[in-house]
């Protein structure tokens, strides 16, 4: 999060409106707690899965894209794991 160029208090909020704007997407109801933290693991996850790509995103709004295209992930791999149990 400190390469991206914010803080922790930055990364809370921004992870919170990434894992809201996935939720609104998604269509599920994960409350706000579960939102900041699929926020702020999804954009750790989709800034992986970019970076192996070659692509960075950086700074708020790219810290913000990446939580969010990674909060969708992570709510359809937990959608699949749970129909598969």
């Amino acid at each position: 999060m400190e390469s991206a160029g914010i803080g922790w208090i930055a990364a809370i909020v921004i992870g919170g409106i990434a894992g809201w704007l996935a939720e609104m997407l998604m269509k599920s109801n994960m409350g706000v707690l579960m939102n900041v933290l699929l926020g702020i693991v999804g954009a750790i996850v989709a800034n992986f899965i970019l970076s192996l790509f070659g692509v960075v995103l950086g700074g708020w709004l790219g810290y913000l894209i990446a939580g969010f295209i990674g909060a969708c992930i992570l709510i359809a791999v937990a959608r699949m794991v749970r129909r598969t149990a």
